[in-house]
């Protein structure tokens, strides 16, 4: 796809095609405009038309015309990719090997069959007075929702739809494969409110269908099985009609149920998606970070809601995305049940979340009689199994204090167990994702860092202070990877990303677009005394962190060896790190 990619590149201008979200004034050969992706007064968002890249310095964001689209639709790159192909009239099929050609053709199908069976449960909405009395009536949805998630209904004939696509010529595998016919070749949705399942784009993979009326023997739901489009461990519904709230105001709302995700538009409050039921995944939270790194869980507070926000809290981690728990008041069952009393509670709910690991903290506390040795072993346990999943230190010793204090020991005593393996005593371990990822973990501004590298691609006399440098005390592989460019072409300036830098483009592209550095510390005449000192600054933060892994290594050999004394002085030492003690 690289060579596709290149030709929607040299047919779009990067100007015009960013110019449609943002308003963009001429700024000597670049332009400059106010940033989309946060609230700032002061413009901070850069084009450069030249380079054919862009930078947000209020967000730290920034790339090609690809990631742009990215970033502010939320796709990924192959649906980013579609979108400009579109735009500029390139056709990508001409650009796919045979087998991807095919694959291209049938997902082609499939999501022609999806389209036309959205539209016959439309048609079938407007015509069937019992399926209206239930959606208007029952439901309370006014006509805007309806349209907006275009939802409808599929009548209880028992073929009608499947024989109208076989009218249009689709074939019975396909329809299956689509996941609208049953085993026998009928309608798979009978008698059901059919609300569309929507990819990030608009266009329609699925659905789910919601019995209007009440038959024991029938499931209340019934959901598109997995097909070529449709895979519920990445699916996030109603991201489509929410991805702009959520941009706005920087936090997405995850519910349990698509229902509730409509009456809550419908209240107004649209920066809320669901997934499939509280099954969070990698994919689900990665899609949201796109968006925002902010995500709020409203997920039932009984055993199974408390287990996903468990598995939750390390994909969170390796995402980057804050998580926070929203509670329910009263006896409202789902967020749909709130809203029908009062959409201000349910507001009131969202904006009152608490920090994710303060509520699972909580919930523990409460399973366990923390008078008792076995209660606070037990809360102890399954507390330090979620604290051990978080990545900073500062963070953990926050919880490591919490805990101290709600079990009346001794922070020591918990530093030990937190430096021991995980053992079956506890809550169980992780589910570890079936799907896998390539995507590396995300990117954490580091302002020292950033800048001494965006001065080192265009300063050769910087590039020498690096050459003896490990790459390893930079955080992050972009950054070291800039690093290692760096001392392998010692002695050339740096103004486009390097072929060998293609993987990081993104990164490479925020340190070119990066400021001129015209402070005085910055200045010609001092820049090689300030980058010294800013090196020195980088490389003692990786010494502490260095530092803190050989303590815990050291205090685990202490103990097991049976020098408590040595390995209490070790944990003291840990703990004055922590804290940042001298």
């Amino acid at each position: 796809m690289q060579d596709a990619k290149e030709e929607v590149r040299a047919r779009l201008n990067i100007e015009d095609v960013i110019g449609e979200y943002v308003q963009l004034k001429r700024a000597g050969r670049n332009f400059k405009g106010l940033s989309p992706f946060s609230g700032e007064k002061t413009p901070s968002f850069f084009v450069s038309p030249d380079k054919h890249i862009w930078h947000d310095f209020s967000s730290a964001k920034g790339g090609d015309v690809f990631s742009f689209v990215m970033e502010v639709e939320g796709l990924d790159f192959r649906q980013a990719l579609e979108l400009l192909a579109r735009r500029a009239g390139v056709d990508l099929s001409l650009y796919q090997n045979s087998g991807s050609q095919e694959l291209a053709k049938r997902k082609k199908r499939l999501l022609e069959a999806n389209e036309l069976a959205a539209k016959y449960f439309q048609q079938n909405l407007i015509s069937n007075a019992h399926a209206q009395q239930y959606i208007f009536g029952k439901r309370k949805l006014n006509k805007q929702v309806v349209q907006d998630f275009r939802i409808g209904y599929a009548p209880d004939s028992g073929d009608g739809l499947t024989a109208l696509l076989r009218k249009k010529d689709f074939t019975a595998n396909e329809l299956k494969d689509a996941g609208l016919a049953n085993r026998f070749g009928g309608d798979l949705f009978r008698g059901r409110m059919m609300v569309p399942l929507m990819d990030t784009a608009g266009q329609v993979i699925g659905f789910t269908g919601r019995i209007i009326i009440d038959d024991p023997s029938a499931p209340k739901y019934l959901n598109t099985p997995q097909t070529l489009l449709y895979d519920k461990s990445r699916h996030v519904f109603g991201l489509a009609q929410a991805k702009e709230a959520i941009r706005t105001s920087d936090y997405a709302v995850v519910v349990e149920g698509n229902l509730d995700v409509v009456s809550s538009h419908q209240a107004g409050v649209k920066q809320v998606v669901a997934s499939a039921g509280t099954a969070m995944t990698d994919s689900h939270l990665r899609a949201l970070a796109r968006l925002s790194a902010n995500v709020r869980l409203a997920f039932d507070g009984d055993k199974a809601g408390l287990a996903a926000t468990e598995r939750a809290i390390p994909i969170a981690q390796e995402v980057g995305v804050e998580l926070s728990i929203v509670s329910l008041p009263g006896d409202a069952k789902d967020p749909d049940e709130l809203i029908q009393q009062d959409p201000a509670l349910w507001q009131q709910a969202i904006d009152t979340a608490e920090p994710v690991v303060d509520w699972v903290i909580k919930q523990f506390a409460a399973r366990e009689d923390l008078s008792t040795a076995a209660g606070k072993r037990g809360f102890s346990t399954a507390a330090i199994a979620v604290i051990r999943t978080l990545k900073d230190p500062v963070e953990q010793d926050h919880y490591l204090a919490q805990i101290a204090t709600m079990t009346d020991t001794t922070r020591e005593a918990l530093l030990r167990k937190l430096a021991q393996p995980s053992t079956d005593d506890g809550p169980k371990k992780q589910i570890k994702q079936v799907e896998h990822s390539d995507e590396r973990p995300p990117f954490v501004p580091d302002r020292n860092q950033d800048t001494l590298l965006a001065v080192a691609l265009g300063d050769i006399y910087v590039q020498d202070l690096l050459q003896t440098v490990d790459p390893a005390v930079f955080r992050g592989s972009e950054r070291q990877a800039v690093m290692v460019y760096l001392q392998k072409h010692k002695g050339t300036a740096v103004d486009s990303v390097p072929h060998e830098l293609q993987e990081y483009e993104k990164y490479v592209t925020m340190l070119l677009l990066h400021p001129d550095v015209d402070t005085v510390s910055w200045s010609a005449e001092h820049r090689i005394a300030t980058a010294t000192e800013v090196l020195r600054s980088v490389q003692a933060n990786y010494q502490k962190t260095d530092t803190k892994e050989e303590l815990l290594k050291q205090e685990a050999a202490a103990r097991a060896r049976g020098d408590d004394k040595t390995a209490d002085e070790l944990l003291g030492q840990l703990s004055q790190l922590i804290k940042g003690a001298k």
